[in-house]
């Protein structure tokens, strides 16, 4: 969902990856990455992207917006879960594909 988002709202704002890339200071390649769900943007990262883009981290990450600082709060706390989440997806398919690769 996280690189859907990106991918269509980066090409909603009529910007390339190159131009993605160079305001967020990172190769295209990076972008190309979180687009295709290979890697994922860390926190601060997530923020910069959704200044970029003019929108909110949330709703990169699918969330709809709520009005109240409880529920704000709340949101801050589910999106870190899913960004842990990710996270640890990440690292299990890496280990996998490096066991795949070392023979294991």
């Amino acid at each position: 969902m996280l690189n859907e988002n990106i991918k269509l709202m980066r090409q909603s704002r009529g910007l390339s990856q190159e131009k993605l890339a160079r305001e967020l200071k990172v190769v295209r390649q990076t972008v190309s990455k979180w687009e295709r769900g290979l890697s994922v943007p860390d926190s601060e990262m997530l923020i910069s992207i959704s200044a970029i883009l003019e929108t909110n981290v949330s709703v990169l990450l699918g969330e709809t917006v709520r009005v109240s600082k409880i529920e704000m709060n709340e949101d801050l706390l589910a999106i870190s879960k899913k960004l842990e989440d990710i996270n640890l997806q990440l690292v299990q398919i890496k280990v996998s594909r490096r066991k795949k690769f070392d023979g294991y």
